[in-house]
């Protein structure tokens, strides 16, 4: 009687000590195959977009623009274009999930396996940030390719510090985005009026210092500029702010980011209801 009993019984769920790395892996892999898919759209798209102001930025202003530092212009925008290319392209990686997710009723997708929130935000967020470094790495390769480009390494950890930094912090910002947007409107409320803002005015085509005030002072309190600036110092040798202030910058901003995504899915918040 017992056997038939305990046969009887609807399978249990698997039980995972610990880090439940087998579905913390497919739900990364997911988000990286979703956007892969579409490379021509995810990947390709970005890089022709870089091009088009490489294009009107270098070569239109050629022979007008002085050095900078003593660098030549054509490579010390390269890396501020770079930059944003892996900023615009991670937050749209994880907010276009997230929101694309609620609105299908495809959050059960993720919220039913055992994932926990921590399994959760780390796929999200890495997916995002793969996006972001395959698009920047791209981008990079293409620039570098160009006749009237320059594109020097000098220093390859801020570059890696400063790319993985910035991605993974868009991909938290774009899983945040995509948690509170409720349609696609509120998504593109935030690009166009936050994230691209932020973005052209942290430095990415000029030095910050050459602003007048109290331009000049406040673009300092703009997180972008020091993901800029770091990233661009890894390029060119020389920063326009203070390096160690952006180290820990992004490092405080990330985990700031990291706790707060993390409570959200914790809670549920616009996900279970």
């Amino acid at each position: 009687m017992k056997d038939t009993a305990d046969r009887a019984l609807p399978p249990q769920p698997r039980d995972y000590a610990g880090f439940n790395w087998t579905g913390f892996a497919t739900l990364y892999l997911k988000e990286v195959r979703r956007f892969w898919k579409v490379a021509t759209q995810t990947v390709a798209a970005p890089v022709v977009t870089t091009l088009l102001y490489m294009m009107v930025f270098v070569v239109a202003v050629r022979g007008a623009a002085p050095p900078i530092h003593g660098t030549p212009f054509s490579a010390f925008v390269a890396p501020g274009l770079i930059m944003m290319a892996i900023l615009n392209n991670a937050f749209a990686n994880s907010s276009s999930s997230l929101l694309q997710a609620k609105m299908m009723g495809l959050t059960p997708d993720f919220l039913t396996p055992p994932l926990s929130a921590l399994e959760q935000v780390l796929a999200f967020a890495l997916g995002a940030a793969t996006r972001g470094m395959v698009v920047g790495l791209v981008t990079a390769i293409t620039i570098a390719l160009l006749p009237f480009t320059e594109l020097r390494v000098a220093h390859p950890w801020a570059i890696l510090y400063f790319g993985i930094g910035a991605s993974l912090l868009l991909g938290l910002v774009g899983i945040a985005t995509g948690l509170w947007s409720e349609k696609f409107d509120h998504l593109a409320a935030i690009t166009n009026f936050i994230i691209m803002p932020m973005t052209f005015l942290s430095g990415t085509f000029y030095l910050v210092d050459r602003l007048p005030e109290p331009f000049r002072t406040a673009s300092h309190y703009n997180p972008f500029f020091y993901l800029i600036d770091g990233f661009r110092y890894g390029f060119i040798g020389q920063a326009d702010g203070n390096l160690m202030v952006g180290v820990v910058v992004v490092a405080v901003l990330n985990l700031a980011m990291f706790a707060w995504c993390w409570r959200v899915f914790v809670t549920g918040w616009r996900l279970k209801t």
